[in-house]
């Protein structure tokens, strides 16, 4: 600024007069003085830009729109899902969220069903998820075993804080274990599929990927009191063959596999890695839904990627080849996952009123169950 600008003798105008040529000084690119704020007039607020000051960078809205995973997206920027966030389930979660995260600034519900509810959100410019139990759970019949799997997920996360796993996992905010509430970071990406048994598996590369993270979480080796083991092996065999799913033979060649592993060592599984719970972000496959983690027999987690994928042959064959790198006891151990992974799947499809869709997939649940028999006979006839 020019000095003639704050002179004593410079008129009232507020428009800065040309310097006396005796001192003057060229500056480029001069700038108008901003005259004085008259008496009464209303201030820009202090987050806006004002007159003349150049907007270095933009402000972020309340709600910083997301593309549904966690990244920025300018189609939804600022939009907030109001009508959604009032249900009273969604309104006693969020009662239940402030409470541990009082600077959480609800967004959007992503999923709410009769056991949890999703619900993302801001903190500070933070992304996060957080997880409840929904008030359906907690009212019923199911609430103890609902309630308890939703401790152990938060205690899984709490252990990943101090023990890290080699591989991708959102990062632990907040957690209360006995409101039943867990927040976790927000990672940009896609799930590797929507549906438990998609129709359209993965790309190769996606499969190779999602493969290399279980296999090494399959192969890392925590302190062993960390986690338990949440399968009772012979006590499925017993379930499902007192229900008839599984023959006197089955049941006898599992139960005789089962002899012959009593010496072999667990293996860390996430067990339950469905393709949705994988989600495929820019740094490489984020393995979610830790709540039934923990060691089981070699290859559980192979077991269940190949009972999903059964359009996919060249990745079973992948699989097939994976569980089987141990040799005979890492192939019967896979056999016998195998199984009983294809038990549940059976028991959860294979009810009345399915559609032609689920239909066909209970034939496709069927035929795989029978070539695991077959394969479990010949394991036996080997041993």
């Amino acid at each position: 600024m020019y000095s003639s600008a704050t002179s004593p003798t410079a008129p009232r105008t507020g428009i800065p007069q040309r310097p006396p040529s005796s001192v003057a000084v060229r500056r480029p690119g001069p700038k108008p003085a901003v005259p004085a704020r008259p008496a009464g007039r209303i201030e820009a607020p202090a987050h806006l830009p004002r007159a003349g000051e150049r907007l270095l960078r933009p402000r972020a809205p309340q709600y910083a729109g997301t593309n549904g995973l966690g990244a920025p997206a300018a189609e939804g920027w600022g939009r907030v899902d109001t009508a959604a966030l009032a249900t009273p389930a969604v309104r006693a979660a969020l009662a239940h969220i402030t409470r541990i995260c009082p600077a959480f600034s609800a967004r959007q519900v992503l999923r709410e069903d009769g056991a949890h509810i999703l619900i993302t959100g801001l903190i500070g410019r933070t992304a996060v998820v957080a997880k409840c139990l929904s008030p359906q759970a907690v009212q019923s019949d199911r609430r103890a075993v609902l309630v308890e799997r939703f401790r152990r997920e938060v205690a899984i996360y709490r252990t990943f804080v101090r023990h890290r796993p080699p591989v991708r996992m959102p990062r632990l905010v907040a957690a209360d274990h006995d409101r039943c509430v867990l927040v976790l970071e927000r990672i940009p990406g896609r799930p590797a599929a929507v549906e438990r048994h998609p129709a359209n598996a993965p790309t190769p590369g996606e499969v190779r990927a999602i493969l290399g993270s279980i296999r090494s979480l399959n192969l890392w080796r925590p302190p062993v009191d960390v986690f338990h083991q949440p399968l009772d092996y012979q006590f499925e065999i017993g379930r499902y063959h007192s229900v008839g799913q599984l023959t006197d033979r089955d049941a006898g060649d599992l139960r005789q596999l089962m002899y012959g592993l009593s010496h072999t060592g667990w293996q860390l599984c996430h067990g339950d890695a469905l393709l949705s719970n994988i989600m495929l972000a820019p740094s490489g496959p984020v393995v979610l839904d830790w709540e039934q983690a923990g060691w089981y027999l070699p290859g559980y987690d192979l077991a269940v990627l190949w009972s999903v994928l059964s359009g996919d042959t060249a990745a079973r064959r992948q699989i097939s080849q994976l569980a089987q790198v141990g040799g005979t006891v890492a192939r019967d151990a896979f056999l016998v996952n195998l199984v009983l992974v294809l038990m549940r799947e059976l028991r959860i499809y294979d009810v009345p009123g399915a559609g032609e869709e689920q239909r066909l997939m209970i034939r496709r649940l069927y035929d795989d169950a029978a070539l695991a028999r077959r394969a479990v006979r010949a394991a036996v006839g080997t041993r």
